[in-house]
């Protein structure tokens, strides 16, 4: 299995709720920058390839909640990932606090035209291992 892709997050006061506990939808938002960084690493321009008619969407999330992250923690997303079949690509996310686990999921994205239609992944997708 691949060293997971790790990527840091500050919880800042806009990220919580009035007991400075992290509002549920931001670990959503927190896993998504980190896939999006990952991403860009591999050297894909997602706007050159909206651009071509091509775009990643997600279709499924299963999400645990495992602990609370609080005002001032600093966390890392860290992330596996890579194809399972021609348009699918699946990620493995959690969000740590130190050792401590706090949320993990389950994401599958799949490449898809700008009208709808499956496409390939891109070839530096189909490349990797699987997660």
């Amino acid at each position: 299995m691949q060293d997971p892709h790790r990527f840091p997050v500050t919880v800042y006061y806009e990220d919580t709720d009035m007991a400075g506990i992290v509002y549920y939808a931001n670990y959503l938002r927190y896993i998504e920058r980190a896939r999006s960084e990952i991403v860009e690493e591999m050297g894909l321009d997602q706007n050159r390839m909206r651009a071509d008619g091509i775009v990643f969407v997600v279709t499924r999330v299963e999400a645990d909640y495992v602990s609370s992250a609080r005002l001032g923690d600093r966390l890392t997303v860290e992330t596996t990932h890579g194809p399972k079949g021609a348009v699918r690509w699946m990620f493995d996310q959690k969000v740590m606090r130190g050792d401590q686990e706090i949320f993990r999921a389950k994401v599958a994205a799949v490449c898809m035209s700008t009208e709808g239609k499956p496409t390939r992944l891109p070839a530096e997708v189909r490349a990797l291992k699987g997660a």
